[in-house]
């Protein structure tokens, strides 16, 4: 990678990890079981479950993502930081910018 310096990719992705740790708080903050003793009634507990389990994918992915990314900060510097892990040529400089966790070109990703 030659437009970004590393120390300014290691502050984008820092500033992504942040952003992606306070979502998992939320996330985990959200999931927490529903207390039986709380009446809020048959059906708003039906759909207080239902919301419980869109948002444990959402956590799930957001903790796929943590994961990435810390990798992705740990390869900053390496000589193959921005290259597809897949078939070694540059990723471009948008899909970083988007998908800063990504390890894959778009045409590999496919």
């Amino acid at each position: 990678m030659t437009d970004p310096t590393d120390k300014q990719w290691m502050e984008f992705l820092q500033k992504q990890i942040e952003l992606t740790e306070k979502q998992v708080e939320r996330y985990k903050e959200m999931t927490k079981p529903i207390a039986p003793e709380n009446a809020i009634g048959r059906v708003s507990r039906m759909d207080a479950i239902n919301n419980q389990s869109t948002v444990k994918a959402a956590l799930r992915q957001a903790e796929e993502k943590l994961s990435k990314l810390k990798y992705v900060l740990d390869k900053v510097g390496d000589k193959d930081f921005g290259i597809c892990v897949k078939c070694k040529k540059p990723i471009p400089m948008g899909r970083i910018m988007a998908m800063p966790q990504s390890t894959l070109c778009v045409g590999c990703a496919r």
